[in-house]
């Protein structure tokens, strides 16, 4: 892809470089059947599959479990910081994927020993959480949105419940004062940061969401809390304001969306399928099941971005160069033939990579605390509205334009209106 001057060498790349012309465009609305994707490039590819990124930036897709389980588990080969890219030189100032892989002094694009100072301090913060008060908090903060809606017999689930319950939740954790008008305006921040819709501008909400957390960790820092931010800031490791902004940015991010899509995913499943639509009430089948279910066959982050490769490797039988990126299929990977035999894809462990693997996986216990927030919001849900069905057919429900997340661009349901 490049010639030992670094600059890119003029011609057609030669077999195995990514930029080969056998390499399949990532991204947009003719992708929506993630899951076909994944089995067409297995079937042309293998285990890795060279693929092209917005701007025909290539890369390689790993769609293996096994190999995805090696990348991860080499921090060594296959590294975060995003300065080794070999294709920088290609990458226009306004390419879209410039905010996931551009480097950020934050705890995603660490390595060794500094990652694991960072990723303690987050550990050590979240393990602070009482998940039995989190449970009680997102109760509480699911009846007040489904009272909002509740007398009306319908509503679209995704805008008014999915993505604001993990939002309220994850900023309660963070120590922002539940209710204010202030808080409010963080959660439609980081709504249209992560998420924007058509008119909405993600970078200006996005420095907006930088400030605020910015006067969050000063007011921590004057007046210590009970909660994530104040622990991350007293922690013997000592982070800077400015480290534990970025972080903090980072652990919000990574609970709000992805558990946002895991809660509208997990309930499309149960009111689509008639396994959980005729059991779940009777309790043979349940809510634990669906989520569980969900992170194997439809998880809400499909595929991450990414590693970089130290030096040149062997992956997958493909010639890996230095300062290649790997793309992590975490979807292919968790319904990879290999693992599930005859084709049956199951739920009925938890050994997926939804969370990812290796030492960058999501740092523990952040995916008890959103199996927390998600099982509540489910749980919560069907207990106040038990007759609740979605109103249009199963078919017309339509999958976000993404390869990267997998969620619902609505969710419209019917029931009987109360007054609460």
């Amino acid at each position: 892809m490049s010639d030992h001057s670094g600059v890119p060498s003029p011609g057609t790349p030669p077999p195995g470089c990514p930029a080969h012309a056998s390499a399949v465009r990532l991204g947009g609305v003719e992708h929506q059947q993630s899951h076909q994707l994944y089995r067409t490039l297995r079937r042309e590819h293998g285990a890795v599959a060279p693929v092209l990124l917005d701007n025909d930036i290539p890369a390689w897709l790993v769609l293996g479990y096994p190999e995805v389980c090696y990348v991860t588990s080499h921090d060594e080969l296959y590294a975060r910081d995003s300065r080794r890219w070999n294709q920088w030189p290609n990458i226009p100032e306004d390419w879209p994927l410039l905010p996931f892989v551009g480097y950020q002094p934050s705890v995603l694009f660490t390595e060794g020993a500094e990652h694991q100072r960072r990723a303690g301090v987050i550990t050590r913060a979240l393990e602070g959480v009482d998940q039995f008060e989190l449970a009680s908090e997102c109760e509480a903060i699911a009846e007040q949105l489904i009272t909002s809606f509740a007398g009306s017999g319908e509503t679209e689930l995704m805008s008014t419940y999915a993505h604001a319950l993990p939002a309220r939740g994850v900023l309660w954790m963070c120590g922002m004062p539940q209710g204010s008008e202030d808080t409010e305006k963080l959660v439609d921040d980081l709504r249209i940061s992560l998420d924007a819709g058509e008119g909405d501008d993600p970078v200006a909400a996005y420095m907006r969401v930088g400030a605020r957390l910015t006067q969050l960790v000063k007011e921590k820092r004057q007046a210590p809390g009970p909660d994530v931010t104040s622990r991350m800031l007293l922690d013997d490791a000592g982070l800077s304001d400015e480290e534990v902004v970025q972080d903090l940015i980072s652990v919000i991010a990574a609970a709000q969306q992805p558990t946002a899509n895991w809660i509208g995913n997990t309930l499309r499943l149960l009111l689509t399928d008639e396994r959980f639509a005729v059991n779940v009430s009777g309790g043979r089948v349940s809510v634990g099941d669906a989520l569980n279910e969900v992170l194997w066959l439809d998880t809400p982050t499909q595929n991450f971005i990414g590693r970089w490769a130290v030096r040149d490797t062997q992956l997958g039988g493909r010639h890996i160069r230095e300062g290649d990126c790997l793309v992590l299929g975490l979807a292919a990977a968790n319904t990879d033939p290999q693992i599930w035999p005859e084709s049956h894809v199951g739920a009925e462990n938890s050994a997926h990579l939804s969370f990812s693997n290796g030492e960058h996986r999501c740092p523990y216990p952040a995916p008890l605390l959103a199996d927390v927030m998600a099982r509540t919001a489910v749980e919560t849900l069907m207990e106040h509205l038990p007759d609740l069905v979605l109103d249009v057919a199963p078919t017309e429900l339509t999958w976000r334009p993404s390869v990267w997340m997998r969620g619902l661009m609505s969710l419209p349901v019917r029931f009987t209106p109360s007054v609460r």
